[in-house]
């Protein structure tokens, strides 16, 4: 090959090493869309404000009339003649270790609450007999409210009392955080960015907390480490939105 030759070729493999190679800052930002697209896949979205797909009634396979869809949130109105039904909402999907996000609006006076590890069974005609509950109260009107603080929002229901009362009123929206790690052996709630509540999930501590409450002998009450996310019917217009979880 004449050198002239030689040299064009050079210069030509040159040039196409270079068009292939991306730019560091082309990597860079690659490898930041990838982290942040992993970011956003570890919540798993059960309710975004269109659909309830993730969602059915207690103890049935449709979902109650009385949950209705308005501007983006998840909205209970009791129903005129209650039913013998009742009118709960749990997860189709079962979850053990999670963080749990929602956002949540009771009306005033109103009651509510928000469940796990809720077990499906002709034993049980309610979430609460197996899911323990995070309370969800108008604070200012609800008579629970004068019960003692494990009976306020945000509590472990009866059982662990918020260090603090950090809730807005009713009618406004309040953002809860619901962490539940067997792992650690570790719960708690963080409400409208103040963690207000923590907990163990097991062994003797957990049996003592359930000793000095009102579900002391109950069959199956926090029995079990796998199961439903609940919302409660307890009679009262209550509201919920943009509610995902994380497993851990």
């Amino acid at each position: 090959m004449k050198r002239k030759q030689l040299i064009g070729v050079i210069a030509l493999l040159a040039m196409t090493a270079c068009k292939e190679r991306p730019s560091g800052n082309t990597l860079q930002t690659a490898e930041l869309s990838m982290e942040e697209a992993g970011s956003q896949q570890e919540w798993i979205v059960l309710f975004d404000g269109t659909s309830l797909d993730a969602w059915r009634g207690y103890g049935r396979e449709d979902l109650p009339p009385s949950w209705k869809i308005e501007d983006g949130a998840l909205v209970f109105y009791p129903p005129e003649k209650p039913l013998v039904d009742n009118h709960n909402l749990v997860t189709k999907q079962d979850f053990r270790n999670f963080v749990l996000s929602l956002e949540w609006k009771i009306s005033e006076g109103g009651n509510s609450g928000i469940f796990w590890g809720v077990q499906e069974d002709p034993w049980y005609r309610e979430p609460y007999q197996t899911g323990p509950e995070i309370q969800v109260l108008d604070n200012e009107r609800h008579p629970d409210a004068k019960n003692g603080t494990t009976h306020q929002a945000g509590a472990l229901y009866d059982m662990v009392a918020p260090a603090r009362d950090v809730t807005r009123p009713a009618g406004e929206w309040n953002h809860c955080e619901i962490t539940v790690d067997y792992g650690n052996n570790r719960g708690s709630v963080r409400l409208n960015g103040s963690e207000i509540v923590t907990f163990p999930l097991a062994n003797e501590a957990w049996e003592a907390m359930v000793a000095n409450s009102k579900f002391n002998g109950w069959k199956g009450f926090g029995e079990f480490h796998t199961g439903k996310i609940g919302l409660q019917d307890h009679g009262d217009p209550v509201a919920f939105r943009n509610i995902k979880i994380k497993p851990l």
